[in-house]
């Protein structure tokens, strides 16, 4: 990740891992929360990102595969979605778990809805106009922007 303008020359332009450049934005978050939020009269929850399950080969599917008409949950208690990263998922739990100074609840999707193949919700949530035949084939495609 990058930070300052590539228009201007005269800024500095720092390279960080995206790691570090997510540890920022979260410190950024609880200070705003800290700053504009009661803890006696709010809870603030912390949901992570959903996996995609593009790739059926993330749960010993054939190659190429997707999550359409996939319900059986994934059984192996070590699997960690591919497009999902566990460096992240650290950096959430070393920022937001267990704050005292204003509690905030993470929602750890990514693990939870990873087992699940059927989780991915782009054919799934409420769309403005029935999906095609084609569009639930195929989930990975963005069907919010064909609907």
């Amino acid at each position: 990740m990058k930070e300052g303008s590539f228009k201007d020359e005269k800024k500095r332009i720092v390279e960080m891992e995206s790691e570090d450049a997510y540890r920022m934005a979260l410190k950024t978050m609880v200070k705003w929360v800290k700053k504009n939020m009661d803890p006696l009269k709010t809870r603030v929850f912390f949901a992570t990102m959903s996996p995609t399950h593009y790739k059926s080969e993330d749960w010993g599917g054939e190659r190429g595969q997707n999550c359409y008409n996939q319900t059986t949950p994934i059984q192996d208690m070590d699997h960690w979605p591919s497009d999902c990263s566990k460096t992240l998922m650290k950096v959430i739990g070393e920022e937001l778990d267990g704050r005292k100074d204003f509690p905030v609840t993470v929602l750890n999707i990514t693990q939870l809805s990873g087992y699940r193949k059927d989780a991915h919700t782009s054919i799934y949530k409420k769309q403005w106009s029935p999906l095609t035949k084609e569009q639930l084939a195929n989930p990975s495609q963005d069907t919010a922007e064909e609907s």
